[in-house]
Parts: C-alpha cells; structure tokens; sequence
C-alpha cells in the first residue's frame, strides 16, 4: 500500500495586484477528486499544511459562478465532508518526515501560490525527495509549491524539468486575470522549467522521471492515476 502526503496551502486569502484581499483556499475538485482516486486504489493518504492549520475550500470551487455545476459542487462536497476529521486535523510541513512517504501530492486553487510557494519546510522535502527520486506531483496552482525548492546556490531544483501547469491563457480566461500577484506559467519558465501546456481546460498531464504534474482541475483524477501508475512501475 503505496503512502502518499497530500500537501494543502493554509492560505484563506491572497493580496492582488490592485492592493485588495481575495478570499482563497484549495480547489475543492483537485483535493476530492486525487484522494478520491488514490484511496480507491489502495493508497494511505495523510495530509499537512503549513504549522497543520485547517485549510480552508476556496468558496468559488463549490459554485457556478468558478464554472463548478451544482451537481459537481455537492459530490464534492460530499466528498470533503467524509473525510473532514483528516482535514481538520492535518499534520504540520515542519514535523514530515520524508521517509514515511512514497509521494508527495500538491493541489491548487490559488492558495498554495501564498505560502507553499516559499514555504521553507516544503521546500526542504521538495528538495530531499527530488534528490531521493521519491515521487512529486503537484496540480493546477499547487505547482507554484515548487517554487519553494531552492538550492544553497539559489538555483531552482526542478529547472530544465518538463511540467505543466495552469496557464496563462487559463488564468486569464477563467482566473484572476492581470490582477493575479503572478502568472504561474510564466513564474516557472522564469526559473528555468521546461513547460508543456495542453489547450486551455483540457485534461493535460506530464511525467518527466520522478515529477508528475496536471495542468488545471479537469486533470485532477488523471494526475492522481499517473501518480499510481509511477508508484506501481
């Protein structure tokens, strides 16, 4: 039985470019969904945040108005809600010990671009599991985490890896636009990854080696399947 840490943002909120607050949280989609599938493949999933804060459901991922139908929205919320003692409870980044996991897997909604993206405790097990070439996987937003991987140089640890993300195209299509605090595709070119997109909203995965990444939530249950599919090969 493969073990896997899902790793949620403690963000509920994020400065925009304007100076205003905008409430945030996980994607409600990508968490249910990915653990959803690894559960019923057999894998323990256990989750953390950042000083094991509760994290908070983005209110736009249950809702029409973040392209969510209402049917989605309840099975989601179903979903959350059955395994509300694991996420009220999570443990913090600080006390992980890397070794008592076979894969580290990291949704989005915007949060994780707040505090994952430079979360030094996330970025010490980034690094120690890409050097162990123990599994990472990261989703839509949630692959702004990696950016957290810094070396003693200050070089970023996955550059010149091929990955995806949620675009820019996307962002501006369906996200915060050019008010987002940064575009996540274009954050990751900057710092040297090899970015590969699908069509806007298309389900779009990428495995380079030890690193699975999925573009936006419509990959959410793809990326958790290749994620099996890595751990079983």
């Amino acid at each position: 039985m493969p073990k896997i840490l899902m790793i949620l943002s403690g963000a509920d909120s994020m400065t925009l470019t304007d100076g205003s607050s905008h409430p945030t949280g996980y994607w409600a989609e990508e968490v249910a969904a990915s653990h959803e599938a690894l559960i019923a493949a057999g894998a323990d999933v256990a989750v953390a945040t950042p000083g094991g804060v509760m994290p908070t459901v983005d209110a736009l991922s249950l809702d029409e108005r973040g392209g969510v139908s209402a049917e989605d929205a309840r099975r989601f919320r179903a979903y959350l809600d059955s395994i509300a003692d694991q996420l009220g409870t999570p443990l913090p980044l600080a006390e992980v010990r890397l070794d008592e996991y076979d894969a580290l897997y990291i949704p989005g909604g915007h949060a994780p671009m707040v505090d994952l993206a430079g979360d030094s405790d996330l970025g010490r097990l980034l690094n120690d599991a890409n050097a162990q070439g123990r599994l990472v996987a990261a989703l839509c937003h949630g692959v702004a985490a990696l950016l957290s991987a810094s070396q003693l140089d200050g070089s970023f640890a996955f550059a010149g890896r091929t990955l995806t993300s949620f675009t820019d195209e996307e962002e501006r299509q369906g996200g915060l636009g050019d008010n987002t605090p940064y575009f996540v595709e274009s954050r990751l070119r900057e710092r040297g990854a090899v970015v590969r997109t699908g069509a806007p909203w298309s389900d779009t995965v990428v495995t380079d080696g030890n690193l699975v990444t999925g573009q936006n939530p419509q990959s959410s249950t793809s990326t958790a399947q290749a994620v099996l599919k890595a751990l079983a090969g």
